[in-house]
C-alpha cells in the first residue's frame, strides 16, 4: 500500500470480526513499532503483546475500560510503556555531557513523546496490513494492577493500549468523532514561517 494511502486509511476502528490475526503481521507490525525515533537512540519504549485468553485478563485487570466494549473483541492487544530510565540513563553518558540524570533538564519527557510516536507505527502498520486498530488509555490507577497480572517491571509506564483485528466497520463507528466533528481546515493549523 502507498504510504499516503496508509495515512489517509488510519482511523479508530472500535468493532472487530473473529478472523485471528497472523503472527507474521503481529511481528511486522511489532518490529515497526522498534523503528521509531527516540532522543539519543535511548530506546526508552517496551511493548507487551497479548492474545487469545491474555485479552481477557488484561481488561480484567482494568478498572475502567476507556474505549468502547466491542473493542474487547480484537484477538490481539499490544500495551506501550515509556521507560523514563532509559533516557535519563542514556543523557548520562559521556557523550551527552550531562553528569547526573536529572529530570529537570528534559522541557518535555521526551519517553512519553517518543512512545507515542512508536504507537502511531503500529496504527499505520495494522492499516498497511490491511488490519484495524484503535488506540485507548489506561487509567493511572491500573498501572500497578497491569504491571502485577503480566510483570511488568515498576520502572515501564504503561501510556495505553491498542486492540488490532480485522475491522468489521466499513466506515466510522456510529457516534464516533469523524461522524460529529469536522476535520480542522489546513490553515487553521499550519502556518508557515510566522503565526
Amino acid at each position: 500500500m502507498e504510504f499516503q494511502d496508509v495515512v489517509r486509511r488510519r482511523r479508530m476502528v472500535r468493532e472487530f470480526t473473529d478472523e485471528p490475526v497472523s503472527d507474521e503481521s503481529v511481528r511486522r507490525i511489532m518490529r515497526n513499532a522498534l523503528r521509531g525515533p527516540s532522543a539519543g537512540y535511548s530506546q526508552g519504549q517496551a511493548f507487551l503483546v497479548l492474545r487469545g485468553e491474555e485479552t481477557a485478563s488484561f481488561y480484567g485487570s482494568l478498572s475502567h475500560l476507556w474505549t468502547y466494549d466491542t473493542v474487547k473483541t480484537a484477538p490481539v492487544v499490544v500495551v506501550a510503556f515509556a521507560v523514563k530510565d532509559a533516557y535519563l540513563d542514556r543523557y548520562a553518558e559521556p557523550d551527552k555531557g550531562w553528569t547526573d540524570r536529572s529530570e529537570d533538564r528534559w522541557p518535555v519527557p521526551f519517553w512519553y513523546v517518543d512512545t507515542g510516536m512508536a504507537v502511531l507505527l503500529v496504527l499505520q502498520t495494522a492499516v498497511d496490513e490491511g488490519l484495524g486498530a484503535v488506540y485507548f488509555g489506561i487509567g493511572a490507577d491500573d498501572f500497578d494492577r497491569v504491571r502485577a497480572e503480566f510483570g511488568v517491571p515498576d520502572t515501564h509506564v504503561p501510556i495505553g493500549a491498542i486492540a488490532i483485528g480485522h475491522g468489521a466497520e466499513q466506515d466510522a463507528s456510529p457516534g464516533g468523532s469523524p461522524r460529529t466533528r469536522r476535520r480542522r481546515p489546513f490553515d487553521d493549523a499550519v502556518r508557515f514561517g510566522r503565526w
